[in-house]
């Protein structure tokens, strides 16, 4: 009876468990660029917002101005301080969102102020006209 006898070649055996630490490898590899792109996700929402937030604000400063240099006579009555404009810019959604309006002679400032919940300070978007009477 003849019996036959396979035998590995002596190079196999040294490499067997290469195969298993290279899909390691490429796990941890991708791994690594799915964290990434959460990150690259997470701020690119992060600066979205507050992009929305600075242009609503220059919104509401400009209208404003414009409800001004409709009424130039009566500057005086638009003056105001800290004004909450939650209840005037519903749709705004600037979180802590006031307005302040100062009128030295026909130099006009607006300042519209707001802090972000995760913000550790508030943001605000200043803006200066001059109105002729």
């Amino acid at each position: 009876m003849l019996i036959m006898v396979m035998r590995r070649p002596s190079g196999l055996k040294k490499a067997a468990g290469i195969v298993l630490l290279e899909v390691l490898v490429s796990v941890v590899v991708l791994a690594f660029g799915v964290l990434g792109i959460i990150g690259l996700q997470a701020a690119a929402i992060q600066h979205t917002t507050a992009a929305k937030h600075r242009l609503d604000a220059s919104f509401i400063a400009n209208e404003r101005i414009g409800r001004m240099w409709g009424q130039p006579s009566a500057l005086a009555d638009f003056a105001e301080t800290n004004t909450d404009i939650k209840d005037a810019f519903p749709e705004a959604g600037l979180p802590n969102g006031t307005r302040t309006t100062e009128i030295d002679g026909q130099r006009v400032t607006v300042t519209v102020t707001w802090q972000a919940p995760t913000a550790d300070r508030p943001s605000n978007v200043v803006v200066v006209a001059h109105i002729v009477i």
